[in-house]
């Protein structure tokens, strides 16, 4: 264990017994790090097992074998020792519809010991300042997501657990939700981010763990993830010619569907190859691995079981 991991999971395993009685894996010897600070992507397709492995870490959920850490701490035994420091937001949040957003929080805040001064502060993390008194009934849905993340700041956690928070938003949902857990992280709060949508956490993630069929398939920095290299598209009047060149110079070229692949960094280099061969530019682009396209090469070939 190393003091800086806020989450650790070793050989996380979790089956579900049918009334058949036949076995189900839903997570499969899952080993998961999250470092202190930052937003932590925990992504995967939906099947993939991240609710469960949310619910296990939670204490919603019996794990089959395998260890959990929350904050050094082992769980469930030592759950009530570290469930202070632990905000989540796992399923659809309770809110009386006629209360406004602040009335709401008033009575969470009186409920739970917190003084009434967090919602003020919590209110205004998520951007709620000036909406706070309307009607919960009012609000949009990206609204009420970032009424539920306010809720969970009222215990001002260290370690705050997001599932799907952008699942049904619309495009300015989501880009408020994105804009409030990049604040989160960037004020010293560790965010766990589960998602699908892997283009979307590219855009806040520090780090992350990609999963696929329940077991960990790759974990790190997200620059070290993608790969600090760049590629260039490059387009010619002639494509073979132009590789040619490019091949005997030292590139390293592949042929994609009417255009070229060229690793490297430096487009100087590309242009001036071509140029002195007589070969010119119609389009010299960059083009940047994603996320999405390390997933699909990750878990290419996997079939996804039934679990979230």
């Amino acid at each position: 264990m190393t003091d800086t991991w806020v989450i650790e999971t070793d050989t996380l395993r979790k089956e579900f017994v049918s009334r058949m009685g036949q076995r189900r894996v839903a997570v499969r010897d899952l080993s998961l790090r999250v470092p202190a600070g930052g937003v932590h992507g925990f992504l995967g397709p939906n099947g993939s097992g991240k609710t469960t492995t949310i619910r296990m870490l939670l204490g919603l959920s019996r794990a089959t074998s395998g260890t959990m850490r929350l904050f050094g701490e082992p769980v469930p035994h030592r759950l009530p020792q570290v469930i202070d420091r632990v905000g989540a937001v796992v399923e659809s949040p309770k809110f009386s519809s006629n209360f406004t957003g602040r009335q709401n929080l008033l009575l969470l805040a009186r409920s739970i010991g917190a003084p009434d001064r967090r919602v003020d502060a919590a209110l205004e993390t998520v951007s709620l300042t000036g909406r706070d008194r309307d009607r919960y009934k009012g609000y949009s849905l990206g609204m009420k997501q970032r009424l539920a993340i306010a809720a969970t700041l009222l215990k001002d956690p260290a370690l705050l657990i997001l599932d799907e928070p952008t699942n049904g938003l619309d495009p300015a949902g989501i880009r408020e939700i994105r804009d409030t857990v990049r604040d989160l992280g960037a004020s010293g709060v560790t965010v766990l981010l589960s998602s699908h949508i892997l283009a979307e956490v590219q855009q806040v993630c520090t780090s992350a763990t990609i999963i696929g069929n329940g077991r960990t398939l790759a974990s790190g920095p997200v620059d070290e993830l993608i790969g600090a290299g760049t590629s260039h598209r490059v387009v010619v009047p002639d494509p073979a010619a132009a590789q040619a060149v490019l091949v005997d110079a030292g590139f390293t070229v592949s042929g994609q569907n009417g255009h070229l692949l060229v690793d490297g960094t430096d487009p100087a280099a590309i242009n001036k190859t071509l140029g002195a061969a007589g070969i010119w530019l119609a389009e010299l682009t960059p083009v940047r691995a994603d996320l999405e396209t390390v997933f699909l090469e990750l878990t290419a070939g996997d079939t996804l079981g039934g679990a979230r």
